[in-house]
């Protein structure tokens, strides 16, 4: 089995403590507050360090990024009689890795050494899973919906032929658009989630976006009391301002696990349930060894950037 170039990213953990108490991911959708701010506390620098690269503190972006796609240059031939072949030159973020040899095999959603091999060329590739171990679990499952999301393929979470084929023949990691700066990127298009790290693409997780949809359901919290709005994850620039580091969390609207929250009531957290389309009121779900993943390697602490966009 061939090892991986790319090394994972190590990343030191900071724990905060002393939050308030936390809204419920959709009631804030609604009426665009959260309960228990604790916008202005204290927050500890969090230290990271990869072979290549470190995660300093969330940059002060006004705007979203900009992205600049990768550009092809060709060489202009200088001798009459000499003709010289065409080079791609790809953006400083985009990283090449090499096509598999020999080519992994359809294995739909089974365990053994051809899933360790997918397994392995999933971590190479960015798309976040707990081990390459053979089993075919939760977060391989994830990685492989991630993967077929990200590339247009029907987001079965299974390893057919196509697939095998795609993960094959890739050329370079995928990336995120934003191309700069240190943050959370959130495809509501694509349900993706893109950890971008000093302008590369770090890694990738399934999600779960909001589906639109109104709602008019009973309070979790307030029994007796109707909670009324629109199931929107909303587009725009925010920052991570409040969280709640343990356990389940008895939102307005249902449990949600370990959230970070980036805007109102709206977070990212740990869910049971991460398919492959806009399920949620508004919140971005992640699979909960996912959410644990995040809390562990401290990559998403407050006041990190987290921009929502719709693809396009």
């Amino acid at each position: 089995m061939a090892e991986l170039e790319r090394k994972r990213v190590v990343i030191g953990t900071a724990v905060v403590l002393g939050l308030a108490a936390l809204a419920g991911c959709a009631a804030a959708v609604a009426n665009g507050t959260g309960t228990g701010s604790n916008d202005n506390a204290a927050v500890t620098s969090v230290a990271v360090t990869t072979t290549t690269t470190s995660l300093a503190a969330a940059p002060a972006t006004t705007a979203p990024p900009t992205t600049a796609a990768p550009t092809t240059s060709v060489p202009v031939t200088t001798m009459p009689t000499t003709t010289l072949a065409p080079t791609t030159t790809v953006a400083a973020n985009v990283v090449a890795v090499g096509l598999m040899d020999p080519p992994l095999r359809a294995v739909g959603t089974s365990n053994g050494q051809d899933t360790a091999r997918i397994q392995l060329r999933l971590y190479e590739l960015g798309f976040w899973l707990s081990a390459a171990d053979g089993e075919y679990g939760l977060t391989t499952r994830q990685a492989v919906m991630a993967f077929e999301k990200y590339m247009g393929l029907e987001a079965d979470g299974r390893v057919d032929q196509v697939t095998a084929d795609a993960l094959t023949n890739m050329e370079f990691r995928p990336v995120a658009r934003a191309n700069s700066g240190t943050l959370v990127e959130v495809d509501k298009t694509r349900q993706l989630l893109f950890f971008v790290v000093d302008g590369r693409t770090e890694w990738i997780l399934n999600a779960s976006t909001g589906n639109g949809e109104e709602y008019t359901e009973e309070d979790k919290n307030t029994p007796g009391e109707i909670i009324s709005g629109v199931s929107i994850t909303p587009n725009g620039l925010h920052r991570v301002n409040r969280e709640r580091p343990e356990g389940w969390w008895e939102g307005d609207l249902g449990q949600i696990y370990r959230p970070k929250y980036f805007v109102g009531g709206v977070a990212v957290h740990g869910s049971n349930s991460i398919p492959n389309y806009p399920a949620s009121h508004g919140c971005v779900r992640v699979s909960v060894p996912a959410m644990d993943w995040i809390w562990e390697t401290g990559i998403m602490p407050l006041r990190t950037p987290v921009w929502v966009h719709e693809g396009a």
